[in-house]
């Protein structure tokens, strides 16, 4: 194998199919990236740890095809050292060559033939706006777990109905649904499936930059896949298995109480006033007419409140959340103003976006948090 490569072309690639690599991969191929240079000049990157795969390709001056695996990590690394000129690549026996004007680097290889075979990608389901995705995507993961000891609630689930697609993910304490459009393959498509999360905000930040990303699954075929592709990368990765809790019924047909708030000004209150609040303790949303008044602290230790313009109808209630979650809900909302919709103090409350303090609340983003029980 021989080739030679422009130096941003060849470090951007590798970081971003090195990306995924196991940091403790169970076997030593794991951590590695497979080369395969191409006589038609084009040099393929894949990576592959039996859940995720990544596949890149770039163009590439190719003088002898061939394959080569090398650890995934350094080759990102040192990729990125090189200094800016083009880089010649030679397979010499289990070493590979990298030189790039005075620098030189020899590699260890790993066995070829140990490497797993990296899955096909499923036939195309449809295709999704790039700068949609990565927004939506966005919005919704911040209510996934992060407890792997809850594999079901890592996930996002994904719900496609015809040109509608739907994103919902919970991690009991709160929950997210973002509704957005897309192109489907065929107009009467219908699937679910569930997708990691941390995987889902990988590609969305990854592949969200080039355009349309065209999206595949294959779900009920004995593997259940979702592939993603864009830009000449693709990625696939295993759907996680379970049947995900019927969280929609948690959103309340109707809220009797509504507040609204501007967004950014409620942001900057609630990060003063969550100074005080020791960990694991709340932030008290008190709305009356005209205002909302946040506290936190108790008793001997430090105290801190605030006061902010808001609109209210129905009658005054308070309420205490997780200050990181109410954060996370407000950031998620891209939206001028916020409108809380309560049903009681002690219910879940949903936060709905808004352009105006008198608008009418937008459907397609609804974020819903559990308060937490605030000591008198």
């Amino acid at each position: 194998m021989k080739f030679r490569v422009e130096r941003d072309v060849l470090a951007e690639a590798v970081t971003w199919t090195a990306r995924t690599l196991p940091t403790r991969p169970p076997a030593p191929v794991l951590a590695g990236v497979l080369l395969d240079a191409d006589a038609s000049g084009v040099l393929d990157l894949a990576s592959f740890d039996y859940e995720v795969s990544a596949r890149a390709q770039v163009p590439a001056d190719v003088s002898e095809p061939g394959r080569a695996l090398v650890s995934g990590r350094l080759l990102a690394e040192i990729s990125r050292a090189l200094p800016n000129k083009p880089v010649d690549v030679v397979l010499e026996g289990s070493k590979i060559t990298m030189t790039c004007g005075a620098s030189r680097f020899t590699l260890l290889t790993m066995p070829v033939e140990d490497y797993p075979a990296l899955p096909s990608m499923p036939e195309t389901s449809g295709s999704v706006s790039g700068d949609d995705l990565t927004h939506a995507v966005a919005q919704v993961s911040v209510a996934a777990s992060r407890d792997d000891t809850l594999p079901l609630l890592t996930g996002v689930r994904v719900e496609i109905e015809g040109e509608k697609v739907t994103l919902l993910a919970t991690d009991r304490y709160r929950l997210a649904l973002k509704e957005l459009t897309w192109k489907p393959a065929w107009p009467d498509i219908s699937t679910v499936a569930l997708v990691r999360a941390r995987t889902l905000s990988d590609v969305a930040k990854s592949l969200g930059a080039s355009g349309d990303v065209d999206v595949a699954l294959s779900t009920g075929q004995g593997v259940d896949l979702i592939g993603f592709e864009a830009g000449g990368r693709r990625t696939t990765s295993l759907l996680v298995d379970g049947d995900y809790p019927p969280v929609r019924r948690l959103f309340p047909d109707e809220t009797p109480i509504q507040a609204v708030v501007a967004t950014q000004p409620l942001i900057d209150a609630a990060k003063r006033v969550a100074l005080v609040a020791e960990r694991n303790t709340a932030i008290r949303l008190s709305f009356t007419d005209g205002q909302v008044v946040l506290d936190a602290g108790q008793g001997d230790d430090a105290q801190a409140s605030e006061a902010l313009e808001a609109k209210l109808e129905g009658e005054e209630i308070s309420v205490a959340f997780n200050p990181q979650f109410l954060l996370d809900g407000l950031g998620a909302l891209g939206a001028d103003f916020v409108r809380f919709g309560f049903t009681h103090p002690n219910k879940p409350v949903e936060f709905t976006g808004q352009d105006s303090l008198d608008g009418v609340a937008r459907s397609d983003y609804r974020y819903l948090l559990v308060p937490i029980r605030f000591a008198s």
